[in-house]
């Protein structure tokens, strides 16, 4: 493995597990949380997720992308396992800005003890563009991995 390679792999299974273990594991406990609390832990998730993981979703789609295309003469399965990881990541991200970034922008400017109405209608279709975000990011990781492992 070069050094592209290892920084990819480090960088988008950093990500990917982050954003997973967000989705799997912290939303669903906040989800029933008491409205006040409930935005209140969002807009503090903005604060931190917010601020790395745009770096970091745009970093795995430049190493992801990159590393593809370095390694674009390889036949087999394992240049389509490593496009196939990149057009992940990539979708990954294009949903991200479509859908959960203007929900964020919006959760951000919410007062939490009096949210809008439709507070909870908002964040749930907030959620559920989270799991897809989470998926696409954990399956790129996945033949990424696979790409490395095919490669040998």
């Amino acid at each position: 493995m070069d050094l592209l390679g290892f920084a990819t792999l480090v960088i988008t299974g950093f990500a990917s597990c982050a954003e997973f273990g967000s989705y799997a594991f912290v939303h669903p406990v906040i989800r029933e949380l008491p409205p006040e609390h409930h935005v209140r832990v969002e807009q503090g998730l903005l604060r931190t997720f917010g601020r790395v993981m745009p770096v970091l979703m745009t970093l795995c789609v430049v190493l992801s992308l990159s590393y593809a295309i370095h390694l674009s003469a390889d036949p087999g399965i394992a240049r389509l396992a490593r496009w196939a990881s990149a057009a992940s990541f990539v979708l990954a991200l294009v949903s991200t800005i479509i859908f959960n970034v203007p929900i964020n922008l919006a959760t951000g400017r919410w007062t939490a003890e009096n949210p809008p109405e439709d507070w909870k209608r908002t964040r749930n279709r907030w959620e559920f563009f989270q799991g897809l975000r989470s998926w696409l990011l954990l399956i790129g990781f996945v033949l990424l991995c696979l790409a490395m492992t095919l490669q040998q």
